[in-house]
């Protein structure tokens, strides 16, 4: 575990090319560089340097690594006698935003043109396993009828027009079981890749790893509404076991059309979940209307003690608008040369939520904005 870094010792750990500028050549050129010249050491906390958002998750502080501060032992309180415990909170150990309710309501459904083959071929892909997803999970979204307002709730539901609590927790569960692997495939591969090559990563394995345990964590909260069957468990074996070879060896080929299919399927996460809150608050969904948060997400969202299920909801599109922003961002890069421009920090929720992402351009622009501030800090510690 580690000790909080001051921005003085921060700036220390970074070398003197990047704390020196230009930008451009430290921070997007200098992976494929020696050593010396390379830009981050990531072993401490990732700087959220100009967000408020504070109430973390770490008794260090904002964004780092630790257990949760609700979760740690009164002093002089012996460790616990049960370690197979499964109801163990703090089941997560890296960085995740919290949301501000002006943000929660501030994501927008979103759409990235496609503008070159590499473009094309993963929003096709991206079309052909939404196909899939809900052939297999049975999800519709047909427009409701003229009359809709002289029918009842099970008639809408009877003609296939809307789609009940069960219904849509199994669209969920299928969909947030898939949505865990591409963070850590590609987090594996860049690591692996950087041990082959012996060179530091530029940043990208932290923020996919985060990626991964993110979308993770979405799957434990909804599970705790439902324990799937036999049946679907099997299908999310096979579905994953396709999925994870299929992207691996894509990843292999081509990371930055992956990062993009990874954007684009984010894209269609925020849809769904845009969905499914307009269906709450329409009364559709009567049985989650007033159901309470779940005590896993409340305490990973710092969600309030009365908290409702449909901010859970808000929470979870949240999170994928981010992903969508990261990964079409990273789809921008070249990921043999560029460093992560979220690394040391990420912009503002309002901006994931209404921006598609980062061209090359705003990346360098955010990581000179980023060099600044931790300037600045280091000057003002000193």
């Amino acid at each position: 575990m580690h000790a909080p870094l001051s921005p003085a010792v921060v700036g220390r750990m970074l070398p003197t090319s990047m704390r020196s500028f230009p930008v451009h050549r430290a921070l997007l050129r200098s992976c494929v560089a020696s050593s010396s010249k390379r830009s981050f050491t990531s072993s401490g906390a990732r700087l959220n340097l100009t967000t408020k958002r504070t109430d973390e998750k770490s008794q260090l502080g904002p964004g780092m690594e630790g257990p949760h501060t609700r979760d740690l032992l009164p002093v002089g309180a012996p460790p616990p006698s049960n370690v197979s415990d499964r109801n163990i909170k703090g089941d997560w150990v890296l960085f995740h935003p919290v949301y501000t309710e002006e943000e929660l309501r501030s994501v927008e459904v979103l759409h990235r043109e496609s503008k070159t083959f590499s473009d094309k071929v993963a929003y096709s892909f991206v079309r052909l396993l939404r196909w899939g997803f809900d052939l297999v999970s049975g999800y519709k979204h047909k427009p409701l009828p003229p009359n809709a307002s002289h029918m009842t709730l099970d008639d809408l539901r009877r003609d296939g027009y809307l789609m009940d609590e069960t219904q849509w927790l199994r669209r969920i569960l299928f969909l947030e079981s898939v949505a865990a692997v591409p963070g850590m495939v590609a987090a594996a591969l860049r690591h692996l890749r950087s041990l082959r090559l012996m060179r530091r990563d530029c940043g990208w394995i932290h923020t996919l790893l985060e990626e991964a345990e993110n979308e993770r964590m979405h799957l434990m909260t909804f599970m705790s509404l439902k324990n799937p069957s036999p049946f679907f468990r099997a299908m999310v074996i096979a579905a994953q076991g396709v999925f994870y070879n299929a992207f691996f060896l894509c990843y292999l080929v081509s990371p930055s059309t992956c990062h993009r299919f990874v954007g684009h399927l984010e894209e269609e996460a925020v849809i769904t979940y845009t969905r499914c809150i307009q269906e709450i608050e329409a009364g559709h969904l009567p049985i989650w209307d007033k159901l309470p948060a779940p005590e896993i997400a409340k305490d990973y969202w710092r969600l309030g003690a009365d908290a409702k299920f449909l901010e859970v909801i808000y929470a979870v599109r949240s999170d994928e608008s981010t992903h969508r922003f990261v990964n079409h961002s990273l789809a921008n890069l070249d990921y043999r040369t560029d460093v992560n421009p979220f690394a040391l920090r990420e912009p503002d929720m309002t901006t994931m939520g209404t921006h598609v992402g980062f061209e090359r351009e705003d990346s360098e622009r955010f990581m000179k904005e980023s060099h600044k501030i931790l300037e600045e800090n280091t000057r003002k510690s000193e």
